[in-house]
């Protein structure tokens, strides 16, 4: 369908223009109307921060979301220009999208006193109606606002005092669109008295000149509540004229962690077959969740979602590097992969006082400990858990013996010890795992695998060795990525006197 290309053809379209605001929250009740998704790829709020932005556009508000790092904040402006029409008309070569129908630059407004209902126009697409800038200390006045151009007022032979010396700054550069600043409390407090007039009267004033430009702008922050005593604050003054102000926040459920890091991770490796047993997505998301309530981790930093993201294709990766080395076809992780995950995690959690003192590898394989246990009893009889006594149960048995892990913690008591390594072939491996007794028979109870899925088999029997570890029946030691389970009680003596040594 061909558009009006001049003013005058324009006017006869009929076309009326709205102003941004009005123009997003019309688009956003047909979108709720047709019951559409508002933005594709947010995980976890839409019964929280979804409802609460719907409000905002609705009341025709500027919007800050606050939150910690790794929530979707800026991933979630970016989806706001889908709001906006797809094309809207502009007068041809305006800096600031200039209305057709009521210019405010003087370059637009003397476009249509020259040519009127000539004045060509032209058609810009919703993307490029948004324009982001990330805080930094650098940030200037003239960067958002504007300034002379002595450049240009030398070029057209312009006395600086007049209006087509000005260079105009993003915000007006976003004018009739959406301007996002990341990460508000970064700019000087000086910068952040800039914006008063622009979310108040929605104007700029640039330099000393005695002209008002009124813009028609969406605008959107993102800040982090950390920020505001480590590197700067939000103005008092500034907070009170952004409308309103919605938190975000890390998934609260494990699924839609899950949910995040599938849709983020990269674990796509060339076409080859992996096979990701649903209890390691698990165990790594857990990771995250531990970190987030852990004494060793500042909680005020947060933990971001990239340290799932990260931790899941290192672990993907350690698989795949053993394939490759062994020549084998199908890429499966083992437990004894997990500490090949600590290099996404070490360096996504800030540690207080304490942590720093343990060292962020010990805190790193504690998180993952825990992450360990806590999912494991989700799947197994909790081994700490006293059994009830059954009807099959002999005179003078005791709970150990007739507990789901006698015979394996036994066999460890017996003297016995089980080594298993991340470069080990699957088929040394199996059969390493298949020494301890009834192990095999545990493991297929309760995860119902049958020996057609080896694969998947081998690493759940030793998920259960793990599990029984984390819960204090069978001692680990791991050195140089080859793990060693041994009896718990055995190892207690043995290292009696001795040094603990960390990382």
């Amino acid at each position: 369908m061909s558009r009006p290309t001049t003013l005058g053809e324009l006017k006869n379209s009929g076309y009326k223009v709205r102003s941004v605001k009005d123009e997003i929250r019309e688009n956003l009740i047909v979108k709720l109307q047709r019951n559409e998704q508002l933005f594709p790829g947010i995980i976890g709020y839409d019964s929280t921060v979804v409802p609460a932005l719907i409000n905002a556009i609705l009341a025709k508000h500027d919007i800050i979301l606050l939150g910690l790092r790794g929530q979707a904040k800026t991933r979630l402006i970016r989806q706001f220009p889908s709001l906006l029409d797809e094309f809207i008309p502009v007068i041809k070569g305006s800096e600031i999208n200039d209305n057709p129908f009521r210019p405010v630059s003087k370059f637009g407004v003397d476009q249509v006193n020259k040519f009127g209902d000539e004045t060509e126009i032209e058609w810009i697409h919703r993307d490029q109606r948004f324009s982001e800038k990330l805080s930094t200390p650098d940030v200037t006045i003239a960067d958002l606002i504007g300034d002379i151009d002595p450049i240009k007022a030398a070029t057209q032979r312009l006395h600086y005092s007049h209006e087509g010396a000005i260079h105009f700054g993003l915000i007006p550069r976003s004018n009739r669109g959406i301007f996002a600043i990341n990460e508000l409390p970064d700019l000087q407090p000086r910068i952040q008295v800039g914006l008063f007039n622009i979310l108040e009267e929605k104007d700029v004033q640039i330099r000393g000149f005695n002209i008002r430009i009124p813009l028609d702008v969406f605008l959107v922050f993102t800040a982090n509540p950390e920020d505001y005593t480590n590197r700067g604050s939000i103005i008092t003054p500034l907070k009170d004229r952004i409308d309103s102000q919605i938190l975000t926040h890390y998934p609260r459920t494990i699924e839609d962690a899950i949910t995040i890091t599938e849709q983020e991770a990269w674990v796509d490796r060339n076409g080859k077959e992996i096979h990701l047993p649903y209890y390691f997505k698990e165990i790594i998301e857990n990771v995250a969740f531990e970190a987030r309530k852990s004494e060793f981790v500042d909680q005020k930093s947060g933990v971001s979602a990239r340290l799932t993201i990260a931790a899941m294709e290192n672990l993907i990766s350690n698989a795949e590097r053993r394939a490759i080395i062994l020549n084998e076809k199908h890429i499966v992780p083992r437990m004894c992969d997990l500490p090949h995950v600590l290099p996404g995690v070490t360096g996504k959690v800030e540690l207080v006082f304490e942590g720093e003192q343990e060292g962020a590898l010990k805190v790193g394989r504690a998180l993952i400990g825990k992450a360990t246990r806590e999912i494991f009893k989700k799947y197994f009889p909790d081994p700490l858990q006293k059994p009830k006594r059954t009807q099959g149960q002999q005179q003078g048995q005791t709970a150990k013996e007739v507990s789901e892990y006698a015979k394996i913690v036994t066999w460890f008591e017996g003297g016995n010890a089980l080594e298993v390594a991340d470069d080990m072939p699957f088929a040394a491996y199996f059969t390493e795992l298949n020494r301890v007794p009834t192990l095999k028979d545990v493991t297929k109870k309760y995860f119902k695998l049958n020996d057609s899925d080896q694969y998947g088999l081998a690493s759940a029997m030793e998920f259960v060795l793990d599990g029984l570890h984390q819960n204090s029946k069978i001692a680990k030691d791991e050195i140089d990525h080859v793990t060693h389970y041994k009896d718990m009680v055995g190892t207690i003596f043995s290292n009696k006197g001795k040094f603990e040594e960390y990382d």
